[in-house]
C-alpha cells in the first residue's frame, strides 16, 4: 500500500462509521433502480437483424428507394409552379405493401390548413409593422398542392385520398418484396412570398426593380420513408418538424424565363445550352481555380439582366443520383461564382449564387466559406461525395437540401455591414452546407428527431467555425477566435437554467418543444462538445463519431444507432450521459460544499474521541493508530509540523518497512484536505478542479463522472500536499455547463455570476 492510500484509509476511519450510524429499525421502503449510471436497456429497443447492438446496420438492414422523373415550370409573372412527375418506387422491405404514402408539404399553406390554428394566441402591448402585417393584415393567398391527377404508368387513375399533408395512393395489387411500381402525378401551386409569409422556400420581391428571386423546395409530391422502426413515417407536416425521405435517383427538367440564372441539386446536363460562351469560358477556368472564386456571371451582367424580363423560356436539365431530395434557385438577378476544392481524391465545385443586394458580403465570403465547410465536415465524417455544393442568398432563411442550401446575410443599402451580420452569414453557410452530411447523407428522421440533424450539424459547425477563424485570422480580427454562438458548454447554461415548465428533453418531437433552437441545436451541440473535450477526449470521440457517420452514409439511422456506435467504437460507457443530457431536463450544478483541513496528530482528535465515546471504546483498547485532527481544533501548535514529527508510529512503520533510500524518495505530505462536493443539479458530470498553492503553482485534478455512482448528492475527496492550498476552483474552464458558479470556489467568492435571476425558476 502506498502512502497516499494509507492516508485515505485512515481518514476513511472517520467517515465510514457514519454510514451505519442510523438505527437498524430505521428502514426505508425499497425502490426501483434510479441510479444515474444504470444502463439504457429499458429505453432502447432490442437489437435485431436490421440494427445491430454495435450501432451498425444489421445483416438484414434494408431501405426503400424512390426514383423521380420530374418536369417543372416556373411561371414568373403569376408566381406559380406547374409540374408532373413519374415516381418509381422499389419495395426492398420483407413486407407486402397495399398502399404508398406521399408527402404534400405545400399543403401546410392551404387556407384551411389546421397548422394555421395550432398555436395559442394573445394580444401583446405592441407590434412592429412587420409583425402587425403578418398577424392581422391577412391576404387572400391560398397555397398548397392542386393535384390534377394520380395515374399509373398506363395513365389509368389510381385511387387516392389526401389527409392534410399526406396522400395515400392505393395500389391495384400488393407490392411484394423486390417489386417496383411506377405512377404519375400532375400538380400546380401558388408560390408563397417567404419574406412576408415565412416558410422554407418561396420568392422574394425586390421593390427597386420588381424582380423576384426564387428559392424552390418541397415543390413536388415526395415519397415517405418506410422502414422496420415505425412502418410508414407519415406524421403530418405542421411546420417545425422537417422531413423524412428515402434515397433515389432524380431526372429533373426545370423551365424558367430565358434570362434567369439557375442552380439546383444534381449535375447540369445541358450547360452549353443554358450558359453563354463567356460563361462556359469562365466555368472552365473555375474548375482549375483552387485559391479563389471565379465569377461566372458578374454584377454588371446581373444588373443588365434585371431590366430584360424575357418572355422566352429555357429548360435546365439535371441528374442527381442517390439523393433524398431536390431543390433549386432561379432569378435574373443572380450573380454566380465558383471555385474548386480538393476533397479526398476528387474535385468539388464550391458555388455561390446571389443578387447584387448581397454584395460585398457574398462575393467576399460565401464561396470560401463553402470550401472551408466542406473541408471541416469531411475531416470529421467522410469525404463529401457529391460534385458540388451551392450557397444561395436568401433573405432571413437558412435551409438545406442535397448539394444546395439557402442562406441569409445581407449588408445595408450602402454596402456596410456589422460584424454580427458577417459572422452570422458565415456561420449559417457553414451550418447549411454541413447539412449535406446530416441529414442529406446520414439520413436521420427530421420529422421525429430534430437534434439528429440540427444538433450534430451545429456541433461540427462549431469545430468548422473555429478552423475557419484559424485559416482566416484577418477576417475575424481583432478577435482571436471565431465568435461561435453555439457549441461551448457555457453558451447553453442560460437555457438550462430556465423554468422547468418550459423545458423538454432533447429526445422530444420538434413540434412539441417550447424553444426549438436551444433544444435541437444548442443543447445537443454543447453536449457533444462536452463529450469530446471533457468526457471522452478528442481522439476517442473523433474516431467514434466518424465511425457512426461512415456506418450510416446513405442510410437511415435512429438515435439508438448513434448512441450505440459512440460507445461501441470508444469503449466508453456513456449511458449515464445519454440518459441525463438527452432524456431529461436535468441541469448541471456541482458545488464546493466544504473544505476541511487536517493534520497528523500524536493523540486522538476531537472527532476520534467522540467516536470512541459513542461506541464505548476505552483508550487502552485502541490499537496503535495514526490520528488526524482538524486544523481548527489544534491547541498545541502541532498543525505546522510534519506528519513524521507528530507521529512516532508513522516513523517506526516506515523504518520497519522501507530502506533509508526508499524513505528519502517518499513524498510524505504535510497538509491534508477533505474536499466535499455537492450536486444541487441533477446531472452527473466529471469533477474538474484547479488547486492553487501558496507558492502560486496551479495543478488541475479531474475526477470521472463515475465518482457520483454511489452517492448522487455528495462526494468527498482527499487532497494531500507539502504546501498549503490557498484556493480551489471548480470547473475552471467552464466546460461542464455548470449553471451556478457561485458555489464553485473555495474560499467562496461572492457576487460571482448573475445566477440569481434564474435560481427561483430552475427548481420549478
Amino acid at each position: 500500500m502506498n502512502f497516499r492510500n494509507l492516508v485515505c484509509c485512515l481518514i476513511g476511519v472517520l467517515i465510514f462509521p457514519q454510514i451505519y450510524s442510523q438505527e437498524v429499525d430505521d428502514k426505508k421502503k425499497s425502490n426501483t433502480n434510479t441510479n444515474k449510471f444504470r444502463q439504457l436497456y429499458q429505453e432502447f429497443s432490442s437489437p435485431n437483424i436490421y440494427r445491430a447492438a454495435s450501432g451498425a446496420p444489421g445483416p438484414s438492414y434494408y431501405q426503400q428507394q424512390a426514383d423521380y422523373k420530374i418536369n417543372v415550370e416556373l411561371d414568373d409573372k403569376n408566381k406559380m409552379i406547374y409540374g408532373d412527375e413519374t415516381i418509381t418506387y422499389t419495395n426492398n422491405s420483407p413486407q407486402k405493401l397495399d398502399y404508398l404514402w406521399v408527402q404534400l408539404d405545400q399543403n401546410v399553406r392551404k387556407k384551411d390548413s389546421p397548422s394555421l390554428d395550432r398555436d395559442s394566441e394573445s394580444v401583446i402591448p405592441y407590434y412592429i409593422p412587420d409583425s402587425f402585417d403578418k398577424e392581422f393584415l391577412k391576404d387572400s393567398f391560398d397555397g398548397g398542392f392542386n393535384i390534377e391527377y394520380v395515374h399509373d404508368i398506363n395513365n389509368k387513375p389510381l385511387e387516392h385520398i389526401i389527409n392534410q399533408t399526406m396522400m395515400r395512393v392505393n395500389l391495384p395489387k400488393p407490392l411484394s418484396t423486390g417489386e417496383q411500381f411506377s405512377f404519375k402525378i400532375k400538380w400546380w401551386y401558388n408560390i408563397n412570398d417567404h419574406v412576408k409569409q415565412d416558410g422554407r422556400s418561396g420568392y422574394e420581391t425586390f421593390p427597386n426593380d420588381t424582380n423576384r428571386a426564387y428559392i424552390i423546395a418541397q415543390f413536388f409530391p415526395r415519397m415517405c420513408v418506410y422502414n422496420e422502426v415505425e412502418g410508414w413515417q407519415n406524421q403530418q407536416f405542421w411546420g417545425d418538424g422537417e422531413f423524412a425521405l428515402p434515397f433515389g435517383n432524380y431526372e429533373v427538367n426545370i423551365t424558367v424565363p430565358a434570362d434567369h440564372i439557375l442552380e439546383a441539386t444534381g449535375e447540369l446536363q445541358n450547360r452549353k445550352e443554358v450558359y453563354s460562351k463567356e460563361m462556359m469560358k469562365r466555368f472552365n477556368k473555375a474548375k482549375r481555380s483552387y485559391d479563389k472564386p471565379v465569377v461566372i456571371v458578374n454584377q454588371q451582367e446581373a444588373m443588365d439582366a434585371e431590366k430584360s424580363f424575357s418572355n422566352e423560356k429555357k429548360t435546365w436539365k439535371f441528374l442527381a443520383n442517390n439523393v433524398r431530395d431536390f431543390a433549386f434557385a432561379t432569378s435574373r438577378k443572380y450573380i454566380l461564382d465558383m471555385m474548386a476544392v480538393k476533397i479526398g481524391n476528387d474535385d468539388v465545385m464550391a458555388v455561390s449564387i446571389y443578387p447584387r443586394e448581397g454584395n460585398p458580403l457574398w462575393e467576399d465570403y460565401s464561396t470560401i466559406t463553402v470550401v472551408e465547410a466542406l473541408k471541416s465536415f469531411s475531416k470529421y465524417t467522410f469525404d463529401y461525395p457529391y460534385h458540388k455544393a451551392v450557397s444561395v442568398h436568401a433573405h432571413q432563411i437558412g435551409m438545406e437540401y442535397p448539394m444546395i442550401c439557402f442562406n441569409f446575410g445581407r449588408p445595408n443599402i450602402d454596402g456596410s455591414y456589422s460584424d454580427d451580420e458577417k459572422f452570422g452569414m458565415i456561420g449559417v453557410i457553414i451550418h447549411e452546407i454541413g447539412h449535406n452530411f446530416f441529414p442529406m447523407i446520414v439520413n436521420s428522421d427530421e420529422r421525429q428527431w430534430a437534434w439528429m440533424d440540427e444538433g450534430l450539424t451545429t456541433f461540427v459547425q462549431y469545430l468548422a467555425e473555429q478552423e475557419f477563424g484559424e485559416k482566416y485570422p484577418e477576417i475575424i480580427a481583432p478577435l482571436d477566435k471565431f465568435p461561435s454562438d453555439r457549441g461551448p458548454a457555457q453558451l447553453i447554461t442560460d437555457y438550462m437554467s430556465v423554468d422547468q415548465n418550459f423545458l423538454a428533453p432533447i429526445m422530444s418531437n420538434p413540434e412539441n418543444v417550447y424553444y426549438l433552437g436551444p433544444n435541437a441545436y444548442g443543447k445537443p451541440a454543447a453536449a457533444l462538445n462536452i463529450l469530446r473535450e471533457t468526457v471522452m477526449g478528442k481522439e476517442l470521440f473523433d474516431y467514434a463519431f466518424k465511425t457512426y457517420s461512415q456506418r450510416w452514409m446513405f442510410k437511415h439511422p435512429t438515435p439508438e444507432d448513434f448512441f450505440r456506435s459512440m460507445e461501441d467504437a470508444s469503449a466508453v460507457d456513456l449511458d449515464w450521459f445519454w440518459r441525463g443530457w438527452f432524456y431529461t431536463t436535468d441541469y448541471v450544478d456541482i458545488g464546493l460544499k466544504e473544505v476541511n483541513q487536517y493534520f497528523v496528530s500524536p493523540e486522538p482528535g476531537e472527532e476520534m474521541l467522540k467516536m470512541m465515546e459513542e461506541q464505548g471504546i476505552p483508550r487502552n483498547r485502541l490499537r496503535p493508530l495514526i490520528f488526524f485532527e482538524k486544523y481548527e481544533n489544534d491547541k498545541s501548535n502541532l498543525k505546522d509540523k510534519s506528519a513524521l514529527e507528530n507521529s512516532k508510529l508513522l516513523g517506526n512503520y516506515l523504518n520497519e518497512n522501507y530502506s533509508k533510500e526508499e524513505i528519502d524518495q517518499i513524498d510524505i505530505p504535510k497538509y491534508f484536505y477533505e474536499v466535499i462536493f455537492d450536486k444541487p443539479g441533477g446531472l452527473v458530470m466529471p469533477i474538474i478542479i484547479d488547486i492553487k498553492y501558496e507558492d502560486g503553482e496551479i495543478v488541475r485534478k479531474k475526477y470521472p463522472a463515475q465518482v457520483w455512482r454511489k452517492n448522487d448528492n455528495e462526494v468527498r475527496k482527499i487532497l494531500t500536499s507539502n504546501k498549503k492550498i490557498t484556493e480551489i476552483v471548480l470547473d475552471p474552464d467552464k466546460e461542464t455547463a455548470d449553471i451556478d458558479e457561485r458555489n464553485n470556489s473555495w474560499p467562496k467568492k461572492e457576487d460571482q455570476t448573475d445566477f440569481d435571476k434564474f435560481k427561483s425558476n430552475v427548481k420549478g
